[in-house]
């Protein structure tokens, strides 16, 4: 029996959702716009056969592309199923624009969901910036769209993390869904992106600011934070999903917790067993294997997600990459889709 695949952080958007975005993404990173300045990502290029980042300009035109021609591209690289996102900072928007746009969003995918459910899932967006509305939405999104986890690009506001008070009667309400959170990377804080950054040309300052470190940091950063702040302790059926192998956090477990014991956060369990209690890691297209192999050590492989990416980083090799990993059947099972239907309550 061919192994079935599930692929998460597979980012669909239409041309209405980005125009909406776009001032938001600008406001908030004003350098993206330098990305592909000096260099187009040309993944052909390498002349291999596994995926690579693809040009910014291409990947938004597979992004909006219809849905017949993604599953055709499905087909052609061994990818069953895609749970679809939208890489849009929707939480940082103006308030009546993020509520409004919320529910497009959300009506769209779980539409592609239902007539397609087989090879796609969804993962509903919130308007953080409005408590109320962003649990009312929640509610609709899994009762009644059967969307049942969540997506965040970024932080929860412009400049507030997922542990900041206001956004507690949130996970409150996503923890009493049973709703994961897939915390997706968006652009570090502007007072953080200037010191650490720039000082480069504006093509490698966008990309160090972004998909080359910057982005990853900030989103581990995010997690922590969750843990410190005492937020997954009050929230313990709360589950986090955290992309690119957990954006640097599992290679750090253990020396946080010889730094920062319960002693000294006053937390009813360990960092690391905080970690390994309530969250997955996905590969997010980074296909390195002794990255996987350090996870399944660090954190079991039933807390490992496949994800892809896509479009941004190609599907190219990825089947080829997860057939040949060095580990039991039972454990790519896992890996590959059976973790995913399990968390997401995806068809069988």
């Amino acid at each position: 029996m061919s192994l079935r695949i599930i692929c998460l952080e597979a980012h669909f958007y239409e041309t209405e959702w980005a125009k909406a975005a776009a001032p938001t993404i600008v406001r908030m990173a004003p350098y993206i716009i330098d990305l592909g300045s000096q260099l187009e990502d040309n993944p052909e290029a390498w002349g291999d056969h596994r995926p690579h980042l693809d040009g910014t300009m291409r990947a938004i035109e597979l992004a909006t592309a219809s849905i017949d021609s993604r599953i055709e591209k499905m087909d052609a690289n061994g990818i069953d199923t895609q749970v679809l996102s939208i890489a849009q900072p929707i939480q940082a928007m103006p308030v009546g624009e993020a509520v409004d746009l919320s529910r497009k969003v959300n009506d769209r995918l779980a539409e592609i969901a239902h007539r397609y459910p087989k090879r796609f899932g969804g993962f509903f967006t919130l308007p953080w910036q409005d408590a109320d509305a962003a649990a009312r939405e929640a509610e609709r999104a899994v009762t009644e769209l059967g969307l049942t986890a969540t997506q965040i690009f970024g932080r929860a506001g412009d400049d507030a993390m997922l542990d900041a008070p206001q956004f507690d009667p949130i996970l409150a309400k996503l923890e009493a869904l049973d709703a994961p959170i897939y915390l997706h990377p968006g652009p570090p804080l502007r007072a953080v992106q200037q010191p650490y950054y720039s000082g480069f040309s504006k093509e490698v300052t966008a990309r160090f600011s972004l998909g080359g470190y910057g982005w990853h940091n900030e989103a581990g950063i995010q997690v922590i934070r969750l843990i410190l702040s005492g937020t997954l302790d009050r929230h313990p059926g709360l589950r986090i999903i955290s992309g690119h192998w957990g954006e640097l956090v599992p290679f750090y477990l253990e020396r946080m917790d010889d730094a920062m014991p319960r002693e000294a956060t006053g937390l009813t369990r360990s960092i690391s067993q905080t970690y390994r209690d309530q969250v997955y890691v996905t590969a997010s297209g980074m296909y390195y294997t002794p990255n996987f192999i350090f996870c399944k050590e660090v954190l079991g492989v039933n807390k490992m997600l496949f994800a892809m990416d896509y479009p941004y980083v190609t599907m190219t090799g990825a089947r080829a990459w997860l057939e040949g990993l060095p580990i039991s059947e039972d454990e790519r099972a896992a890996f590959a889709h059976v973790n995913a239907e399990q968390l997401l309550r995806l068809p069988l």
